[in-house]
């Protein structure tokens, strides 16, 4: 991990401390984690894809090794953190952009506010849709919890619903790995983050207007972003590929690494 400083106009400080896995030579690729998680979930995809290209997988702001800041951090926050990010590593070469989950919200702000930097896009376990008001208003409470009692109980809570039964059963290290991150992960970072999701504008009238090749990755199992809803996401965007990930649910990139690594070098290999 390397640690770049830029100037932090949220918190009106002289600089922000933005840790990011930097491997790897060539094309640059940037890998946004899932919430409540950090650069790790990538680790498959870092381990294999810097053979070839540069791979970047930051922690997001409040995330990691990042520096954390409270109350609430926006998607569109975060995505100006990432242009700012590879303004201070000197990439000034069009990145492809990849975004789990959450990483997927980031990724349609940094389509809306530095789309002159986007080589490509891939956009894996994720929506393009707000929430829904009940939706949103569990985000806030959950928030509010985190801060009173910490993340353990976010573990216990989410754990069933990232992963697919096989993973359970056959990668236990896998689970294990993922409530390691999310116990690991500040309150404060992680409360300021589930705020900025609750009020995240819908991108739904922004996927007709990606034009640049895409590529939509889905868990076969995926539960919170099920493969008909990413589906109809990925018809909506000209140039978009789709690609469901067998025996998979909502981490596909570290449930199923191989299969993964092997459909973005294909997609890759054609930009």
């Amino acid at each position: 991990m390397r640690t770049v400083r830029f100037s932090d106009r949220l918190a009106q400080a002289n600089d922000f401390a933005m840790a990011v896995e930097d491997q790897g030579q060539g094309k640059p690729i940037v890998l946004v984690h899932a919430f409540p998680l950090d650069h790790r979930v990538w680790q498959w995809q870092v381990r294999d894809l810097s053979a070839r290209f540069r791979v970047l997988a930051p922690d997001l702001r409040g995330f990691g090794r990042s520096m954390v800041t409270s109350g609430i951090v926006t998607m569109e926050q975060m995505a100006d953190d990432l242009a700012s990010m590879l303004d201070a590593l000197g990439v000034k070469e069009p990145i492809v952009l990849g975004g789990l989950s959450m990483g997927g919200y980031v990724a349609f702000q940094f389509v809306r506010r530095h789309r002159q930097r986007l080589a490509g896009l891939i956009l894996c376990d994720t929506r393009a849709t707000a929430d829904s008001e009940e939706a949103r208003e569990n985000r806030l409470r959950t928030a509010e919890r985190i801060l009173n009692e910490g993340t353990s109980f976010l573990a216990d809570q989410m754990l069933p619903r990232l992963c697919c039964e096989r993973t359970f059963r056959h990668q236990p290290e896998v689970v294990e790995k993922l409530r390691t991150m999310i116990v690991e992960s500040p309150p404060e970072g992680v409360a300021a983050a589930a705020r900025g999701m609750a009020c995240r504008s819908d991108a739904t009238d922004l996927l007709g207007q990606i034009d640049c090749p895409t590529l939509v990755l889905v868990g076969q199992f995926d539960a919170i972003s099920p493969p008909e809803e990413m589906e109809q996401m990925a018809r909506a965007m000209p140039k978009a590929s789709f690609v469901i990930v067998p025996d998979a649910g909502h981490m596909a990139p570290l449930e199923q690494g191989q299969f993964v690594n092997q459909a973005i070098q294909d997609f890759l290999s054609r930009l």
